[in-house]
């Protein structure tokens, strides 16, 4: 395996690309009792349009997490009580652009990876099961359909008018009913490939002892992978201004989103993260001006907060909280956006949001799970994650400020707002 040392985090990583085309990495915690294993394909709820087999497929939405659900049922087996039975803990989510699965453990590491590779590629899907599964999803979708959390969904269906990423992940109670074992298995087929995957470990482990156990498990055979479709085409003006949901909370709550251009992958793609990130923290971070005016005059409270997210194919900063006048947020997030973008940022200032973001991201690497997903998500997006110390020293404050000038404006703003039910 290729061994790569970062003396600036003190990090050692090894790397290797597998003959099937599986990327491995192994992030060794020496002395540390957890371990903790990802094994993460490239397909979320966006990528319902694919080619497999010279054919165009177009998928129905919610596809990715009902098929994440299915991975877990193996002809005879319980693979959840197969973990416990190891002594380790397995879970799985669908976002928009991937799917994991995971598992920690603290003994019976190898035995626990060869499980999970084992579940995660081997493709079990009935007629029967999936019915039973259909039943299990739609009350899932019931009770989201009354959480607060689809002030976003709300808020992604304003902002895009064609991405994907204004369907929910869940997708909707009659697409799922459009799920059918052959299609399961031909995204299975698509995407569950170890070309389009990567398996994760950190915690004191042996890097070679990981790979032997991807081989024996997985075998050499590179197998064709689907190829994405992506007939996406969005203007960064927004497809409604506002959107408001009545609903049983005792305060409104709000999400503002701003439209921004995707670059792609690789390191524009997180220079633009962080400079989007920087853009937040002086525009509306905590230790901000507009902060302390909007917290003070009772415009939000604690729970306020937000920062730049990137999706494949879309890019956009928001934030939101508790508030009774969203609308008077949004103005004075826009006016100060303006403010800012023309008297500058002091170079001091920069220098300081530099290294408190750099800090964070230093010692979010104390945490297991969120190192094991970014080195899954950068490495996916053709970015070797422990390089972003050198990116964050690079940006300059004239790139924060043509951030600001350039997104941070009323037509490319959306605004989803969650607000208490009036009683009759």
């Amino acid at each position: 395996m290729n061994k790569v040392f970062y003396p600036g985090l003190n990090e050692t990583l090894y790397s290797c690309k597998m003959e099937n085309g599986l990327t491995v990495q192994v992030l060794p915690r020496p002395g540390f009792s957890r371990k903790l294993a990802y094994f993460v394909t490239d397909f979320g709820s966006i990528h319902t349009e694919f080619l497999l087999d010279g054919k165009k497929i177009k998928a129905p939405a919610g596809v990715a997490h009902f098929l994440e659900h299915k991975m877990f049922e193996l002809p005879g087996r319980d693979v959840s009580a197969e973990f416990a039975a190891l002594g380790a803990n397995v879970n799985a989510f669908t976002s928009y652009d991937v799917t994991a699965y995971y598992f920690s453990c603290t003994e019976n590491f190898l035995p626990s990876l060869r499980l999970l590779l084992e579940f995660v590629s081997t493709p079990y899907f009935t007629e029967e099961s999936v019915k039973r599964e259909i039943g299990i999803i739609d009350q899932e979708i019931g009770m989201n359909a009354d959480s607060p959390e689809r002030v976003f969904e709300n808020l992604m269906q304003a902002m895009y008018c064609s991405h994907p990423i204004r369907v929910p992940i869940l997708g909707s109670r009659e697409s799922i009913r459009e799920i059918t074992p052959e299609i399961l298995n031909q995204c299975h087929r698509a995407f569950y490939t170890p070309a389009n995957m990567i398996l994760c470990v950190v915690g004191d482990v042996d890097p070679q002892q990981v790979l032997d156990t991807a081989r024996q498990v997985l075998g050499d055979e590179k197998k064709e992978a689907g190829s994405k479709l992506r007939p996406w085409q969005e203007e960064m003006t927004c497809h409604r201004e506002t959107v408001r949901m009545p609903m049983e909370v005792a305060m409104p709550n709000f999400q503002l989103g701003f439209k921004c251009e995707s670059v792609g992958t690789g390191e524009d793609a997180i220079r633009q993260e962080i400079i989007g990130d920087l853009a937040a923290e002086a525009l509306f971070g905590e230790s901000s001006e507009l902060y302390l005016q909007l917290y003070e005059s009772g415009l939000i409270d604690s729970s306020f907060g937000g920062g730049f997210e990137t999706v494949d194919g879309c890019a956009l900063l928001t934030c939101g909280g508790d508030s009774n006048q969203a609308e008077k947020v949004r103005d004075a997030i826009v006016a100060r956006a303006e403010e800012l973008a023309s008297t500058g940022i002091p170079d001091a200032d920069l220098l300081r949001m530099k290294r408190s973001a750099l800090g964070r991201r230093i010692r979010d690497l104390d945490s297991f799970d969120s190192t094991c997903f970014r080195l899954c998500a950068y490495q996916l997006s053709d970015f070797d994650y422990f390089r972003f110390p050198g990116v964050y020293t690079d940006v300059t404050a004239a790139q924060v400020c043509a951030f600001l000038e350039k997104v941070i404006k009323k037509e490319r703003c959306a605004l989803s707002v969650i607000e208490p039910r009036r009683q009759s």
